[in-house]
């Protein structure tokens, strides 16, 4: 990939890859660094991007090891920094009211399911790109869906009524 490919591939896919880690992580400034320290690896291996699973799962891949990786180091100091974080670190415009109902839900979900129900429903894979982008089983995959499937209908549809009934 040559410099104004590698660009026009940052251009074209860095808010798309946010907007996936922030569902997956439930925190916006967090899918925003993950994200670009994924996209600085990535221009070191720009040559070779092409080549692997394309270079939007390689990203994707990488800023999800990135988010798992500060977890693990943070433990609860992260969570504390979540309950006290007020509006958007960078300034930018507030998410839509369907958006934020449907992060809380997802914060609901397991690690995992999360991540799949993501990469299947957002990112549109397939499950078996699912399965292969999280290293699992097709049929592991199809049961997390369900699962997350059943849980999203769930608190979704209790956050829509809310928002409706003013409640």
């Amino acid at each position: 990939m040559t410099v104004e490919e590698f660009e026009e591939f940052y251009a074209r896919s860095r808010q798309s890859l946010v907007g996936q880690l922030y569902l997956m992580t439930g925190d916006l400034h967090e899918a925003q660094d993950v994200v670009q320290e994924a996209f600085v690896r990535a221009w070191a291996r720009r040559a070779r991007l092409e080549r692997d699973a394309g270079p939007e799962a390689w990203i994707r891949t990488v800023a999800w090891r990135l988010a798992v990786s500060r977890w693990r180091g943070r433990g609860r100091s992260l969570e504390a920094w979540r309950r006290h974080a007020g509006g958007q670190p960078d300034g930018g415009p507030a998410p839509e009211p369907d958006t934020v109902a449907l992060v809380a839900a997802l914060r609901r979900l397991s690690e995992r399911q999360r991540r799949i129900a993501v990469l299947f429903y957002v990112c549109d894979l397939s499950v078996e790109q699912v399965a292969v982008e999280a290293g699992i089983s097709p049929g592991t995959v199809k049961t997390h869906l369900s699962r997350a499937r059943a849980h999203l209908a769930t608190h979704l549809s209790d956050a829509a009524y809310k928002e409706d009934h003013g409640v």
